[in-house]
């Protein structure tokens, strides 16, 4: 009997930390995001609750059509904590995506949170791609009212493969998602990765890369976005 109990206490042990991987569930109504506060903790401080108003829960826009006159054609609106205060701790988020003809979403991957997509107008190709060793694609083409699920993690993409806008709304699981768009982390990089490294990362010319890392940073300082 001893042996059992101290099997059963290893294993709880061991998934204990799988029940925190993820945001923690809130320990009251709400948590709003106070961004006066200078705390630093996973997540953000709370705004004294008899504060908080209605405005700390709302969020007015997703209506408006987002502008896709950029070079991958496409333009993301996000409602996460940053935009509602109310979300803190509440795991969850949401955005809307814009596509002209054949723009894409480019490859990317949201570290904190599974997203769930679905099409409000037009037709997507989406996909995501497992991790290694298969790194296989998994694609589909969407049509409006069509739903898709994207793993945590894993790299994923959209396109508009039609010849008229796209529209799609996501939801996240995290109040902070975040995003890694690939070719901008790589080849944007703060300072920049060696060129030598890449190239032989990705088996082509150092001036390719060259190419590349000038382009993509030339494309952030003329969006005024710093190198992520």
């Amino acid at each position: 009997m001893a042996n059992h109990t101290v099997f059963f206490t290893l294993v709880a042990l061991t998934l204990c930390p799988l029940a925190f991987a993820f945001e923690p569930s809130p320990l009251q109504d709400f948590c709003v995001a106070d961004s006066t506060s200078s705390a630093r903790l996973n997540g953000l401080a709370c705004k004294n609750p008899m504060n908080v108003q209605a405005d700390d829960f709302f969020f007015s826009g997703l209506n408006i059509m987002g502008n896709t006159s950029n070079a991958v054609g496409s333009k993301v609106t996000p409602v996460t904590v940053a935009q509602v205060p109310g979300l803190n701790t509440l795991g969850i988020s949401i955005v809307r995506i814009d596509y002209a003809p054949w723009g894409i979403n480019p490859p990317h991957t949201h570290p904190r949170a599974t997203e769930i997509l679905t099409v409000l107008e037009g037709s997507l190709q989406v996909g995501f791609v497992t991790s290694n060793p298969e790194n296989r694609l998994i694609s589909k083409v969407l049509q409006k009212g069509d739903v898709f699920v994207f793993p945590v993690g894993l790299v994923h993409f959209q396109r508009n493969v039609g010849h008229r806008n796209a529209v799609a709304i996501a939801a996240l699981s995290s109040q902070n998602p975040g995003v890694i768009t690939i070719a901008n982390a790589v080849f944007g990089s703060n300072p920049p990765i060696a060129a030598d490294l890449l190239a032989k990362a990705f088996q082509v010319e150092t001036s390719v890369v060259d190419q590349l890392q000038s382009k993509i940073r030339n494309d952030k300082a003329l969006r005024g976005v710093a190198a992520e």
